[in-house]
């Protein structure tokens, strides 16, 4: 029997696309959406263009039928919209005219007529209404992800005979002489992903280990163990594995995705592996590094806020800063002599062009090219933006999600529906995209941020 979901309007402020991801079944949206799209469509940033595309696609719908009595999807599925219900009954204390409890009175209408309804809405409040009211309620699923704790961290601990781990430096080695361990501590057979990093242990010493990665048919050596990108040496297993995807050109890893709790380097290490590819005179793959840190409030206010563009954003560039400050005066003896120095050589770098900065709103729609990109906090991008962004990558350039899924600023997301993690599951595997986890154990900023991040 079909089923017939009740959408809210902020799953469509998330996906437009959505209108088209529940199959064969039946989709009614209230009145009170279109309202709401019509107060969200003259919006900047991406609200505003979701809801209008939004409107477009059922503008579309309207003139092949009449969406008060119901029309068919492409996909076989049934769109209705639904203006009755209005004198449903609801508890006391709700609001008759709230967008949100026009929503549930709907909802409840169809329930009493018979319907199978699910409401499916992104807005932890109403559900939790909705389960007072009795209504099935889901999260939209379609653009979901695993849990952090099982997604994708691109790095693997697996075990090799002794007498092939001789071989490694020269041939490399077949996954099919590695195996991994399971939580019961059983041996389970590899089967790994393009481009994941390994940690190779003997298996008759575990302490005698090697570093790999799998090149689509074997573990092969790293390449960059040996080098400081400006002047920066890696500390832990994790900064390795981190190195070698950043010092990639851009046509063997155009994208690199890495994820970590704050204080495992990786703003840090993708500035010095960008200022070192940027300023090499040997290397000539980039013009420049373009940052860009998306701000769930600022992005789509930025227009009223006085000042030019830098002066605008400058708030949100004050980490990047405080990174190129450390990148700049790294030696811990003058490091406190040479401030005015420090910030001389940061602003050069600004004024020459090879260190840039755009607000994420400036950069949507544009075809960047031979550029470094970095996009930092890209845990607060919806999966929309991220695709928005990498799918209009243009030659050259090498884009750099960093972020960390477990701090999360957007209302509408979370650990599962972000755009970081978005992409990191959907390119898993790709040969064009290196990715990383970073784990807590990693962090470097300071021992009581490595105690936090461990008790917090």
């Amino acid at each position: 029997m079909p089923k017939t979901y009740v959408l809210d309007t902020n799953v469509l402020i998330q996906s437009p696309q959505s209108l088209l991801s529940f199959e064969d079944n039946k989709i009614v949206l209230p009145i009170a959406v279109l309202e709401d799209l019509d107060k969200l469509k003259n919006e900047d940033g991406e609200r505003g263009s979701n809801a209008r595309q939004s409107i477009r696609f059922l503008e579309g719908l309207r003139q092949s039928g009449n969406l008060f009595e119901g029309v068919k999807l492409e996909n076989g599925g049934h769109l209705k919209i639904e203006a009755n219900f209005a004198t449903v009954d609801l508890p006391y204390g709700f609001k008759s005219d709230l967008s949100d409890n026009r929503i549930l009175k709907v909802c409840k209408g169809l329930i009493n007529q018979g319907e199978p309804v699910t409401l499916v809405t992104k807005d932890i409040i109403v559900r939790l209404k909705s389960q007072m009211l009795e209504i099935p309620t889901e999260d939209f699923f379609t653009e979901q992800v695993p849990q952090y704790q099982d997604q994708y961290t691109g790095r693997m601990e697996v075990f090799a005979p002794d007498e092939k781990m001789a071989e490694f430096n020269k041939k490399g080695l077949s996954p099919d002489y590695l195996y991994a361990m399971d939580d019961k501590n059983n041996a389970t057979p590899l089967i790994p992903e393009y481009n994941q990093f390994f940690i190779i242990h003997s298996d008759l010493n575990e302490r005698k280990t090697l570093l790999g990665r799998f090149n689509g048919k074997k573990i092969v050596p790293l390449k960059s163990l040996d080098l400081e990108p400006f002047g920066v040496k890696a500390k832990n297993v994790g900064q390795r594995f981190l190195q070698e995807a950043l010092m990639q050109d851009a046509d063997t890893a155009p994208l690199v995705i890495i994820k970590g709790a704050a204080g495992t380097a990786k703003t840090f290490y993708s500035l010095a592996v960008g200022l070192h590819q940027t300023l090499d005179p040997d290397f000539k793959g980039f013009r420049k590094i373009l940052i860009t840190r998306p701000n769930v409030q600022f992005d789509d206010e930025i227009g009223f806020l006085p000042g030019n563009e830098q002066e605008k954003i400058a708030p949100l560039l004050r980490p990047i800063i405080d990174n190129l400050e450390v990148l700049m005066n790294r030696s811990d003896k003058s490091r406190f002599q040479n401030e005015i120095e420090v910030r001389k050589k940061i602003e050069e770098l600004f004024e020459r062009g090879v260190v840039t900065a755009e607000a994420m709103n400036f950069i949507r729609g544009r075809s960047i090219t031979h550029t470094y990109l970095i996009i930092d906090e890209a845990q607060n991008l919806t999966p929309k933006q991220v695709k928005g962004i990498v799918t209009r990558v243009g030659k050259g350039t090498k884009v750099i999600l960093l972020g960390d899924p477990q701090q999360i600023d957007h209302p509408l997301l979370d650990e599962k529906t972000n755009g970081l993690s978005y992409a990191s599951e959907k390119m898993k595997g790709s040969p064009l995209c290196f990715q990383l986890t970073m784990f807590a154990d990693e962090c470097l900023r300071s021992p009581l941020a490595f105690d936090a991040a461990q008790r917090m």
